[in-house]
Formats: structure tokens, C-alpha cells, sequence
């Protein structure tokens, strides 16, 4: 009687709803066991399909759901200059949440193809998780296993990354449908090994600080203003201001394009900043011109404004700080990307690299989105003693998205046992260390500065040494499983 009632847009609504009620287990709500009973439902759900069409359907309409609700703060860079860019923003959410929903829909119809749909589901939505952060430059954002940062179970990550957490979510969630009431044993014992492992390892000391004092410099540039002209000198003072505040520190790191100025038209912008040092290094965020191209840059100066260390980005933000086929696009639609002041777009830097900071030992350098992305951070040249995230997050808004990229952040922290400091324009500027746990944050919206230290490193993990590659073969174990036709589940 109930399959019955699932028809038509019963059916699209509930796995719709089933979708948006999994994204809170997201940042900043995390109500994984919201994720954990709406991920079970749609497994059901699934099982009850009666063919491939309806399977898509159903997947489609709850990625896309989830996206729509999880990742809601896509409006916010339509809404800076709101006269101009408004008109866009339900489009954004549209495309982006249907877009990434083809995913879950691909890993629905996936799964028809295995004797146990359900378990095949499991194999093939993390498959294509895995896909979606890296096809077209990737977009890792939102995955399954980000709903268990900030719990013990997210020290599973040092083992597999975040595709062993998705996979130890949606397992839980499919084996009550695969075994009934031995699969809720099934997935109580597999959380509670997950929660046992993670409280062992947070339970394991950590080296000491670097004896270094840092300051973390969060200037709060409203982004609506950022960029304007009549109060670039306001910008930088406060940026001044709190570097120059009490004793200098050994380090200060302002946020990713802090400099409202470029060195090469205003040079002496350098000798400002280290004169607010007392002439002790500053690692600072700001744009760079090199012939014809431009950089979004981390550039460290100290004593007489000589930098002394440079890093471009790499990763850059598709629509954010380039265009594809950027020239048409500018010159047939007059698009250009929204973070991109200097010239209609960036240049992309040469990759990963490690800065040696000397006293500070060996850091790399993540500028904003580069930090969700685990393989790249994974792909460092040499082993590095911290991370280091400039970002500007004024761009996401202040509800959802500032929260949901620090979260990301944290587990690359947990993923390569090394410690992150983060500085932000808006927030969120905290130190973590390299279990990932927060030692110590500024609050959110606020003009000010945070004194701390660098936190100690651990031996390289697991996942920094051999990636993915244990995911994979416990993927392929479950996928020979789900083809097993000598036990159907359920019966």
C-alpha cells in the first residue's frame, strides 16, 4: 500500500526533502543523525523503484535538494552589487544544485546494475563523490563525510580522507535497508569502531607549539566596499594598525587580497607594512602584476620591504577568478570574474609549494579555495611543518558558507597530521591543530588581531602517504559484494 502512495510527485517531493534534510548535517548545523536517517530513507526509497528512469529521478531530485539547501550560500557573490548581478542568483542555485545532483542520480542508475542495488548504491555514490572533486577542476564541496567535522569520527580522514567518511556514512545509512535489524547492529558497530578509533587517536599527545609569536590580522573589509577606491587607504590602516598594536610579532599574516594597493604601481605600500613590523616578516595577500598577467598572491616582506617569499594560486575559482574562454566571454558578454579586480581575470600559479619561512620552518601555502581540495594539498612537493590559508570569505556571506570552508580546512589539518592557521578578511581566523581540533579563533565579524603560535606536527598519516588508494580496494571488496547473487539481501 505504501509503494502505491510513492508515485508521481508524492515520490519527487519526498526524495526532494529526503535530500535538503541530509544537508544538515553540514556546517554550521551538524545534525549528522539528520544525514544519517534521511541518507537510510533514500536508500529505501531507491529500493523501491521500479526501474533506471524513476532511479535517476529520484537520485536527481535529491542531490538536488541537498545541494539547494547545503550549498544555499552561492547567492551571496550575486548580492554584493545586487543591481547588476541579482538577476543571476536563482539561476546559480538552479544550475549548481540540479548540476551536482546529475551525480546522485548517475550513482542511482549505477545501482540497478548490482544483485544488491543497495550496497551497489553505496559503492557508486562514493565513486562519483570521488569523481565530482576532480572532473571539469573539481568541486569537493558538501561531501557525505564533511558532517562528522568537529567528532571524533572525523579522524577517520587520516586513514582514508574524506572518502572514507562518505563511505562510512552512507554504509551506516544502507545497511538497516540491506539486513533490516541486523544491519542497524551492523551500522551501530561500524559507527562505534569509527567513534572508538577517532577518540584513540584524539586522545594521543601532540608535540609542542613553535615558540614563535604570530599574529593573525582579520581587518573585517566589508566586501561591498572592498574594492573601493575612496577607502583603500581606510583598509590598509586598519591593517596597519593591528600589526603595529603592543610588541611585534615574529610573524604577522594578513588575509587574502588584504592590500587594497598592487607593490608594482605603489612600492611604497612595502615600506609601510614593515615599518608596522618594527621590520619583522608579514605575510600578506594581495594581487601581483607580472607583464600582462595577474596573480592572486601570498608575498612575505620583512625589513626594508624586500620580500623575501612568494606564492601565486593555482587552483583558481571557476566564474570567481577566471572565465572559461575568458576573452570571448568579455568581449561577447562583458563577463568577468567576481574576485578578480586587476584585468578581467587571474593567472593560474604553477601548483603546490612549500615556503621556507626560516625560523617558522616550512609552510604551504593555501589560498582560499585551494584548501578543499585533498589530493592537491596531498600533492605538496616536501613534507611541510604547517598549512597556511589566507581567504576571503566576505564573499560566502555570513551564514553558511564562511563555516562550511573553515570546516573543510580542518580536515585537511586531520588528513596530513599538520597543523593550519587560518587568517580571513571576515572570518573564520583560528589556529588548528593536527588533529584538527580549534586551539584558539577570533570571532566571526569583528575588526581585531590573535596572538598565538604555530601548533606542533605529527608524522605523516596514512592518507598523506598513500592517498585514496585504501578507499579504492575497500570500494572494489563492496562492489564484488553487491554483484554476490548467492545471498539477496533482505531474504
Amino acid at each position: 500500500m505504501l509503494d502505491g502512495w510513492l508515485t508521481g510527485w508524492r515520490s519527487a517531493l519526498l526524495a526532494a526533502g529526503l535530500g535538503a534534510v541530509a544537508a544538515l548535517g553540514q556546517a554550521p548545523w551538524g545534525f549528522w543523525w539528520a544525514t544519517l536517517a534521511a541518507l537510510a530513507g533514500l536508500v529505501w526509497l531507491l529500493d523501491r523503484v521500479p526501474d533506471r528512469r524513476g532511479a535517476f529521478k529520484t537520485g536527481l531530485l535529491a542531490g538536488a535538494g541537498y545541494f539547494a539547501l547545503g550549498l544555499s550560500w552561492i547567492v551571496e557573490p550575486f548580492l554584493i552589487d545586487i543591481a547588476r548581478h541579482g538577476w543571476m542568483a536563482p539561476f546559480a542555485v538552479l544550475f549548481l544544485s540540479f548540476g551536482l545532483g546529475l551525480f546522485w542520480g548517475g550513482a542511482a542508475v549505477l545501482a540497478r546494475n548490482f544483485a544488491r542495488p543497495a550496497l551497489g548504491f553505496v559503492v557508486a555514490f562514493v565513486a562519483l563523490e570521488w569523481l565530482r572533486g576532480v572532473i571539469f577542476t573539481g568541486f569537493p564541496w558538501a561531501m557525505l563525510g564533511h558532517v562528522w567535522i568537529g567528532t571524533p569520527l572525523d579522524q577517520l580522514a587520516a586513514l582514508g580522507g574524506p572518502s572514507a567518511l562518505s563511505l562510512v556514512t552512507l554504509l551506516a545509512a544502507a545497511l538497516p535497508v540491506l539486513w533490516h535489524w541486523r544491519g542497524v547492529a551492523g551500522s551501530a558497530m561500524l559507527l562505534a569502531g569509527a567513534l572508538g578509533f577517532g577518540l584513540w587517536r584524539l586522545d594521543q599527545p601532540l608535540p609542542a607549539p613553535h615558540p614563535g609569536a604570530l599574529r593573525l590580522v582579520q581587518p573585517n573589509a566589508e566586501q561591498s566596499a572592498k574594492w573601493d577606491a575612496s577607502r583603500a587607504r581606510e583598509f590598509l590602516d586598519r591593517l596597519l594598525a593591528l600589526t603595529a598594536a603592543g610588541e611585534p610579532a615574529d610573524l604577522t599574516i594578513w588575509p587574502e587580497t588584504a592590500v587594497p594597493y598592487m607593490l608594482e604601481y605603489a612600492p611604497e605600500v612595502a615600506g609601510m607594512v614593515v615599518r608596522a613590523s618594527d621590520g619583522k616578516p608579514v605575510a600578506l595577500g594581495i594581487q601581483r602584476e607580472d607583464g600582462e598577467r595577474f596573480f592572486n598572491s601570498l608575498r612575505v616582506l620583512e625589513r626594508a620591504g624586500v620580500e623575501t617569499a612568494r606564492y601565486d594560486k593555482a587552483h583558481l575559482v571557476p566564474f570567481g577568478e577566471y572565465i572559461p574562454f575568458g576573452d570571448l566571454a568579455y568581449d561577447w558578454f562583458g563577463l568577468r570574474a567576481f574576485a578578480a579586480q586587476a584585468g578581467n581575470s587571474y593567472s593560474a600559479g604553477p601548483g603546490p609549494q612549500v615556503l621556507d619561512l626560516g625560523p617558522f620552518g616550512k609552510v604551504l601555502p593555501l589560498i582560499c579555495y585551494e584548501a578543499i581540495f585533498p589530493r592537491e594539498v596531498n600533492a605538496m612537493p616536501e613534507r611541510a611543518d604547517w598549512m597556511l590559508q589566507i581567504t576571503n570569505d566576505a564573499w560566502f556571506g555570513i551564514r553558511t558558507g564562511p563555516f562550511q570552508h573553515f570546516a573543510q580546512a580542518r580536515l585537511r589539518a586531520i588528513e596530513q597530521g599538520l597543523p593550519l592557521v587560518r587568517v580571513a578578511n571576515t572570518g573564520v581566523t583560528a589556529v588548528v591543530d593536527a588533529h584538527g581540533r580549534v586551539v584558539t579563533e577570533l570571532p566571526f565579524g569583528t575588526m581585531d588581531a590573535l596572538d598565538t603560535q604555530v601548533p606542533g606536527a605529527l608524522p605523516p598519516t596514512p592518507y598523506s602517504r598513500w592517498g585514496d588508494g585504501p578507499v579504492a580496494l575497500l570500494l572494489a571488496g563492496l562492489a564484488l559484494a553487491a554483484f554476490n547473487r548467492r545471498r539477496q539481501a533482505g531474504h
